[in-house]
């Protein structure tokens, strides 16, 4: 791995947190520019840095640094009602990526950052039906449904911002 792999990701993993700080409470599951940037670090560095970049985030603050929403970290948010959602980034960037470098183009970038968010949703309405005690009803309601137009919408200006930015950093 060259020393430039290692600093994106190490930059990705930085700005995931940033973007966590970003918060907009509504109930369990803020609204955050977490996914946002888990797709662009998928899209700009490709499925396998993308990876390693929300892999990096996630044990930052599985070990106790304050990198999640709310300058939250430690295992117990991993426990908690969001720790499906941030236990699947690592999945959603790895997926953004590889569709991505197997099509070429927008398409392929928002095609896959959609899968990506699928996968946010998945593990995340999963865990929170879990600490709802096994009312994944309600977890929908309130873990997935109010957020997929925002996250649509994400997954189309991650496509937009990262087909740019590689350009601009000569990632192509």
């Amino acid at each position: 791995m060259r020393a430039r792999d290692v600093a994106f990701a190490g930059l990705f993993a930085a700005l995931t947190a940033v973007g966590a700080q970003v918060s907009v409470p509504i109930g369990p599951v803020p609204i955050t520019l977490q996914v946002l940037l888990v797709l662009l670090s998928g899209l700009v560095l490709g499925a396998r840095l993308g990876f390693l970049s929300q892999l990096v985030y996630v044990v930052m603050g599985a070990v106790g640094l304050p990198v999640f929403a709310n300058f939250h970290g430690g295992f117990a948010v991993l426990y908690g009602p969001t720790g499906g959602y941030i236990a699947a980034f690592p999945i959603a960037a790895f997926i953004a990526g590889y569709i991505s470098e197997k099509t070429n183009g927008k398409t392929g970038m928002i095609g896959g950052s959609l899968i990506g968010v699928a996968v946010v949703y998945l593990l995340g309405w999963l865990r929170l039906g879990l600490f709802l005690g096994g009312d994944f009803h309600r977890a929908l309601l309130i873990g997935v449904l109010p957020f997929v137009p925002l996250d649509i919408g994400k997954a189309a200006l991650a496509a937009l911002i990262a087909t740019r930015v590689k350009k601009a950093v000569n990632l192509e």
